[in-house]
């Protein structure tokens, strides 16, 4: 699986970057087909606590998966993401 990590309107530091690289890796289980995975972790200029956004598009032969959320950190945003996306890999499954 090829993982492309982008941060808007910061620097993300290493740890972040392979904290996220390892959660993603681990949708390969439930998967294994995916071939592509596209993060944006982006900073928003708005004043609330809950101003990190983590968005992930998922490359399935035959569809794109895709999930957004905004929480106070950028780990929980990629944890709840990661659990969007693999509820929505199980509908996927159940489809084909």
């Amino acid at each position: 699986m090829q993982i492309t990590v982008q941060s808007i309107h910061f620097d993300a530091d290493v740890k972040l970057i392979a904290f996220v690289e390892e959660k993603t890796k681990k949708l390969g289980v439930f998967h294994p087909a995916i071939h592509k995975a596209e993060i944006l972790l982006r900073l928003d200029k708005n004043d609330d606590q809950e101003n990190k956004i983590a968005e992930i598009i998922l490359k399935v032969p035959g569809t794109e998966l895709f999930a957004k959320k905004q929480c106070k950190t950028f780990e929980e945003a990629v944890d709840l993401t990661i659990d969007a996306l693999k509820r929505q890999i199980e509908k996927n499954k159940e489809k084909q």
